[in-house]
């Protein structure tokens, strides 16, 4: 009866042309009616902070280089992964990551909480070659990037393009986003001010890669990864706190 249901399915391309059309649509419903809920199931965070212009065009070298490719920034819910990598990541983390690097490729370790985990130097020299401080690493080197002055002419334009998405760069944000970029990298400089008054004082202000004659490609990288983690921590309150391992960066 069922083979002979099926063979008349098929036979009539309209009949069958409804019937793929109702399997999509329960896949479909299943995936989106969550979203009208969205509101209720996204933690808050009061705390979240932006990436700072620094942090975003590290953000874009990340991308560039296919960082993303080796490295997942999501910790699971299991065990092994929060023993390993420490609370487990929270939808509100990624907030304002346009777009989301959660990945599933771990050629290398999750980096969803390596942010000051270890040195600005320790990162300079991974990233130069990463054998010098990890001898088993089968990581490529990215030693240019020390090279290569960061164009910082452009961020306000990246910025601008994040408000289009959705992520609350003021206007001020936009506007200084050069300035800030060079100020974040350059501790004495005029600049690192204006920094700290718009994306608070826990921002990291550090000649990242060691030299404070330019503002490199290498400084935009580190101040990214050493802020993985660290735009807020709803991770570690309350209840979600005390269920999971403490976090290793302690």
């Amino acid at each position: 009866m069922r083979e002979l249901f099926h063979r008349k399915l098929e036979r009539s391309a309209l009949g069958f042309v409804f019937a793929i059309i109702a399997a999509a649509s329960v896949g479909g419903i299943v995936e989106i009616a969550p979203l009208f809920t969205i509101d209720e199931t996204v933690e808050e965070a009061p705390d979240m902070r932006l990436y700072t212009p620094l942090e975003l065009a590290g953000r874009n070298i990340y991308i560039r280089e296919g960082c993303y490719a080796c490295h997942s920034q999501m910790i699971r819910t299991l065990r092994d992964d929060v023993e390993r990598y420490g609370p487990y990541s929270l939808a509100v983390e990624s907030k304002y990551d346009r777009p989301m690097l959660w990945g599933s490729k771990r050629t290398g370790p999750d980096l969803a909480r390596v942010g000051g985990k270890y040195s600005d130097f320790w990162h300079v020299a991974h990233l130069t070659n990463p054998r010098d401080v990890v001898p088993q690493s089968n990581m490529p080197g990215y030693p240019w990037l020390a090279r290569n002055a960061l164009d910082v002419d452009d961020l306000g334009l990246h910025l601008q393009a994040q408000q289009t998405l959705g992520v609350p760069y003021s206007d001020e944000m936009v506007a200084n986003a050069a300035r800030d970029a060079m100020g974040q990298a350059s501790p004495d400089s005029a600049f690192a001010d204006g920094v700290s008054e718009r994306y608070g004082d826990a921002t990291q202000i550090s000649s990242f890669d060691g030299v404070t004659t330019q503002v490199t490609e290498m400084d935009a990288l580190v101040s990214y990864l050493q802020i993985l983690g660290r735009l807020t921590d709803a991770a570690y309150r309350g209840t979600v706190a005390e269920e999971q391992v403490p976090n290793p960066n302690n």
